[in-house]
Parts: C-alpha cells; structure tokens; sequence
C-alpha cells in the first residue's frame, strides 16, 4: 500500500514506498506532530528552553518506546522505531534527541537490565512523559574513552556511594531520574537510578550551547550520595552492558540524520522552485537542478542504509558495527546535505523561520554524539581488519 508522507522527489527509490499497518501508523502518528511543533519550536530553540507541552504532546502520539515492550503501549518494529526518529528528526532535531535519550537509552536500560520492580515502577511514567529521564554516562575527562569512567561506586552496609561527575547529560539537571554509571571496587561497571533530588546530587545547565538548544544537557556532580542497592541495575556487570545499550541507539541515530537531510534537501527544492533570479525560478538553472540531484543521490543512500538495518535488526542480524557503519555514513552526508542547502537559500538561509540553519547546526551534534565519527570509523575498521586502532 502506498502512501504520500514522502513524495517521488524525495523517496526517489521508493524505498519506503511499501511502509504499511502499524508502521505506517507509527509514522503517521509522528508526521502528526509537525502541526503542533513546527509553529513553535523556534521561538523555544532560540531561547534555549525545552518546551514541555512538546514533550507530553509526543508521550499522547505513543512515541516514547523506540521499539520496547512496555505494557499498554504500541510496540514498534525497527522499522517503525526508525521511521519514528526520522520523522521526528526532520520536524526538530531537539525532539528527535529527546525520544532518544527518554525511550533509546534510559527506558531501553531499564527493560534491558532492571528488575521487574525497577520496570514497573519507572517505565510507565517515562513511556507517557510524566518523569523525564536522563544517562549519565560520559564524564568532563571521559567521553570517546567511556570505558575509562572514573565515577565511583562503593559498597555501605546495603547502600551505595556515589562520587564522581558526568557532563553532557540529557535532562541531568532538569529530569527527575538519571542512570549514573559508575565504576565498582572489583572494576566492573554498574548503572544506579537515581532520583534527581537525592541528597549528594547536584547539577547545573550547560550554558552557551549553539545546537539542539531545545533539550539541554547538563554537568553533574556526585558528593557522597547513597543510594539503596534496590537502585542498582541487577542486570549490568560491566562496561559492555552499557555499550550494547549504546549500540542499539546507533541505528537510531542514523536514521535521526536522515530526517535532519531530508528536511534541508526539500527546504532547498521549495526554495528552487519559488524563488526568482534573473527573470526565473532558480529551478530552471543547470547549476541548481545538479546541487539538487546531488543531494537527492545523498538523501537516497542514507535510505537505503536505514532501511537495511531495519531489516537487519528485524531478522535478528543486525551488530553494532553495522550500526557505526550507518552512523558515519549517514552523519557525514546529512552535514553536507544540510550546508548545500544553507548555501542554497541564500540570506534567507540563516534565518530560524526557514528551519535550515537549526537542522545545519544540530547536525553538529549528532555528528558527535553517540560515539564520535573517528570512533565509529575506527570500530569498523576493527572489524575489518581484526586490529584495535583506538589508541
């Protein structure tokens, strides 16, 4: 069955022309949101706050699951996971990046490695937006080497002592509950939940950030704070628990920066075709009709790598090298995509009302995070080469 969310321009391949049922519902769920978005997200991007009416309007879409089994919610397919994130992405970067820190990592740890207990009480509450979540993983001298976290755990009777620091963390600030991932006195790795207002943490706002200025991050600080050990992830012994949570989230991204592209690429098409210089459309120009060709063949290729690692991770097939393989790939080309049609439009370019320049600078951060494009590289050339290059 076909649908008309992307038209012939920009699904060139058709390669999503057969999207149907409850995927194509998930993805139409997630256009929905434009309407309540688009108008908005501007004036919250400028000002550096996260709108909370955005967040619980996308918790009422059943958007917050990225493809787990949380009762009383629609599971997606990987499929519709990624559509979701695309479709989300294309509309706001900062959006997009919400659902993946909410459902990609902090839900997905919790059904992956939380007792029965810690899942019933925190999943649904994060799935329907009525507590926010965030991951605190990277530390202020820890971020491509994560495996070297210096946060600390140890052991008090039958609480936990937390010290340490994370920085750049989603919501850290702002939430209501962060996973803090710490180092214990064996030297594995264990994740603890801990409540935003627990005595001993504390955290403040990153200030003076020029992307994805609609989710902020945030600096914290751990100072003898205890936890019970209910807190603690039963699941995860080390630091290769937290990586295939990471890993699950790569896809994700990949398809994120789809959405960043096809945005920029049908913002430039509209520009083409309305905008008059010497005496015509630009679209009847030969210089501009090649930069829109190149950046359909560019829009096509990143497609092409989502879909595959949809039915990759559909068939059971799908590794996280794959996974760095469509990050790199698809970040790099949403970067180039984003800054041709920047150029495209001209002046017009840098203004927020034409969307352009937020999804150019936001692509910076999703160029980096989730694993660096050098770190992602180098894991595939690992894997092809059976060497570790990392240092």
């Amino acid at each position: 069955m076909s649908h008309d969310l992307l038209g012939p321009s920009t699904d060139y391949y058709r390669v999503l022309d057969d999207v149907s049922g409850a995927d194509l519902d998930a993805w139409q769920r997630a256009r929905a949101f434009e309407a309540d978005c688009l108008p908005v997200i501007n004036e919250h991007w400028e000002k550096g706050e996260t709108p909370r009416a955005l967040i619980n309007r996308m918790a009422e879409l059943d958007l917050f699951n990225d493809g787990l089994d949380i009762a009383g919610h629609t599971q997606l397919s990987p499929l519709a996971a990624g559509l979701v994130l695309m479709e989300i992405s294309r509309i706001d970067g900062s959006m997009g990046s919400i659902i993946a820190v909410q459902a990609g990592l902090v839900m997905r740890a919790i059904r992956t490695y939380g007792s029965q207990e810690q899942q019933d009480k925190y999943l649904e509450d994060l799935a329907s937006a009525k507590i926010l979540g965030s991951f605190g993983l990277t530390e202020p001298d820890h971020g491509s080497d994560a495996v070297s976290l210096e946060t600390s755990a140890t052991k008090d009777g039958d609480e936990w002592v937390l010290n340490g620091q994370k920085r750049w963390i989603g919501f850290g600030a702002t939430g209501d509950l962060t996973i803090i991932w710490a180092r214990t006195p064996d030297g594995g790795v264990s994740g603890f939940l801990v409540p935003q207002d627990t005595p001993g943490y504390s955290a403040e706002v990153i200030t003076g950030k020029a992307c994805l200025r609609a989710i902020d991050q945030s600096l914290i600080t751990l100072k003898d704070c205890r936890v019970p050990d209910s807190a603690r992830l039963p699941g995860v012994s080390s630091f290769k628990d937290v990586s295939a949570v990471l890993s699950a989230t790569r896809s994700g991204v990949a398809w994120m920066a789809l959405g960043h592209a096809i945005a920029c690429y049908e913002a430039a098409l509209a520009h083409a075709r309305e905008r008059v210089q010497f005496g015509k459309p630009l679209i009847h120009f030969q210089l501009i009709q090649q930069r829109l060709a190149d950046m359909l063949q560019q829009v096509t290729s990143m497609t092409l790598h989502c879909r595959r690692l949809a039915d990759l991770e559909a068939a059971g097939k799908l590794t996280p090298e794959m996974a760095s393989l469509a990050k790199v790939h698809n970040t790099r080309l949403a970067r180039t995509i984003a800054a041709d049609a920047r150029d495209m439009l001209g002046g017009s370019g840098i203004l927020l009302e034409n969307h352009v320049i937020r999804h150019m600078v936001d692509m910076e951060t999703l160029h980096t995070y989730e694993g660096t494009d050098s770190i992602q590289s180098l894991i595939v050339g690992r894997s092809i080469t059976g060497k570790g290059a990392f240092v």
